[in-house]
């Protein structure tokens, strides 16, 4: 693939820990995703995901390599890359309205036209009606959907997601799974995802990167050929488990070299 809104082109990141030992996070990785494409990363505990994550959002270093958007090589954070993370990031003090629009209240948008834009956002996330609610008024799924819209309120061309349903139940996970992907065609929208989860990452996305065990590399590429919408259908479907039973085979190698690597410390 060449062309891609988001190209990552050799980067790798070691550690040195407490007692002085290095180790190698990430091994040299190279990936591109193309405009309006949605991309899932999956691998064992420890493998360098999140590392990789913060490396293409800014908010670490590479030792090597670079991170492209559109051609250009970017350091630090950059306008074009929006971030969703595990953690809860809803501000508890303002409403969900306040939240969504506040990074357009950041950058001096007036409020009545910032309000205009979180509205649209939070309508297409499907919180409308609960604009005037703070978020204890709100379920987790809600406060997820909620930082969702504050991300895309600043319209970045790249959505990063760091395993933005782990807190989540199952059934919460599969509901807001559809709604994210129908978000993402409207919106044309680029998106990068790390998850543990493999259903998650077959459901959502065009193609599954798998990584190795640390150093963390990408180990193979597949892509899912599966109709959308992703609907139930689907996701009951032989084929769907077929994508299931293919990475899981490529994933167990991975995680059996971590589970030896802890019995080894």
């Amino acid at each position: 693939m060449t062309g891609g809104i988001l190209r990552v082109d050799g980067v790798s990141k070691g550690f040195t820990t407490d007692d002085g030992a290095h180790v190698q996070a990430l091994a040299e990785t190279t990936l591109e995703i193309a405009s309006g494409e949605f991309v899932s990363i999956i691998g064992p505990s420890g493998c360098g995901k999140t590392t990789l994550f913060n490396i293409i959002g800014g908010l670490e270093t590479a030792d090597a390599g670079r991170v492209l958007v559109a051609g250009t090589a970017v350091k630090g954070t950059h306008k074009d890359i929006g971030m969703v993370f595990q953690e809860e990031s809803t501000f508890p003090w303002r409403t969900v309205l306040d939240n969504v629009a506040f990074p357009l209240e950041v950058i001096g948008v007036a409020r009545p036209a910032r309000e205009e834009r979180a509205m649209r956002l939070i309508k297409l996330v499907g919180l409308d009606g609960f604009e005037r609610r703070y978020p204890s008024e709100l379920s987790g799924g809600m406060r997820q959907r909620t930082a969702l819209a504050r991300t895309l309120v600043a319209e970045p061309r790249i959505l990063l997601m760091d395993e933005p349903f782990a807190a989540l139940d199952e059934q919460t996970r599969l509901l807001l799974g559809e709604k994210l992907l129908e978000i993402c065609q409207t919106l044309k929208q680029t998106a990068l995802l790390i998850t543990h989860n493999l259903a998650e990452a077959i459901q959502l996305s065009d193609r599954v990167l798998v990584m190795s065990f640390r150093p963390g590399h990408i180990k193979r590429t597949l892509d899912i050929a599966l109709p959308r919408p992703r609907s139930g259908d689907v996701i009951k479907s032989e084929a769907f488990g077929g994508y299931l039973g293919t990475v899981w085979d490529e994933l167990k190698v991975e995680a059996a070299k971590g589970m030896v690597a802890a019995d080894a410390r």
